[in-house]
């Protein structure tokens, strides 16, 4: 059992030296554990979209296709600082489902049934912004770093042979279950909270930057709670999700108004005005 723990405390150290060797900063002040390099994770990130544009259609809709990638070049265009791809490739994807995403590489999907959602070009806006937040701020490569430390630190761990030991069988495999359950529950699901909660912010001011009117983010959210209430829906609970529950989120958005509201009169007063239809 001391060894166990011994070689325990050597793989929670190596964790700690790894966050502090390849430790960075997000756009909005976040300390980041970031070990691979930008261009790996753009080329996993564009054999994705790859693999997605051949799995799922794309939309017949040349209307569809102009629109979204007017609000997204309205959006990327507003994308100075970060992880800022050289170019983007937008399409709509023929799928009822209300989403969209944006992938390392500049790479941007959006499903035609947002659409549904989204009811005007802000709230789109809210959505891209939200997503390109995602690339800028880095956080692919940081939930992949979070997963190759633990993974590391766990395989260290099985190497050690102490789970074989049958003086300490037992009580280190309970040991080590409670490690991976905390490694799961204790670090990487709270990564993805405080991605999409970074990524709300850092997309509201980016909209505003667009000169897209922030206050629709938040009547986006309540148009998603609508649309999840009518087909039935059940949101897991916010301490096991790796997103905020609804109403965190749009109290986080409100929070943050103010001050893109500013962003956004601000852009105005520059003289833009999207107008993709």
């Amino acid at each position: 059992m001391e060894r166990f723990l011994q070689v325990l405390e050597f793989a929670l150290d190596l964790l700690i030296a790894l966050s502090i060797a390849s430790c960075g900063v997000s756009p909005m002040g976040r300390r980041q554990l970031l070990l691979l390099p930008d261009s790996r994770v753009d080329q996993q990130g564009a054999q994705l979209y790859l693999q997605y544009k051949q799995e799922v259609p794309r939309s017949t809709s040349a209307m569809h296709q102009k629109y979204v990638a007017c609000v997204a070049g309205a959006i990327v265009r507003e994308a100075r600082e970060g992880n800022v791809p050289q170019s983007w490739e937008v399409n709509v994807f023929e799928d009822d489902s209300p989403n969209a995403f944006a992938v390392p590489g500049g790479k941007i999907g959006v499903n035609s049934g947002l659409l549904d959602v989204a009811k005007n070009q802000d709230q789109l806006a809210a959505v891209l912004g939200h997503e390109v937040s995602h690339v800028l701020a880095r956080h692919s490569n940081e939930r992949a770093s979070a997963d190759a430390a633990t993974n590391l630190a766990l395989q260290g761990v099985a190497a050690s042979g102490v789970v074989g030991d049958p003086a300490t069988s037992q009580s280190a495999r309970a040991l080590f279950g409670a490690f991976g359950l905390g490694a799961r529950y204790g670090l990487i699901l709270p990564y993805g909270r405080s991605h999409e909660s970074e990524a709300d912010l850092m997309g509201l001011d980016l909209m505003a930057q667009a000169s897209f009117d922030p206050r629709q983010a938040v009547e986006f959210w309540r148009n998603m709670d609508a649309a999840a209430a009518k087909s039935g829906g059940d949101a897991p609970p916010e301490f096991l999700s790796t997103h905020p529950g609804s109403t965190t989120r749009k109290n986080d958005l409100s929070a943050r108004l103010p001050h893109a509201m500013q962003l956004f009169e601000a852009a105005r007063a520059q003289g833009k005005k999207p107008n993709c239809g």
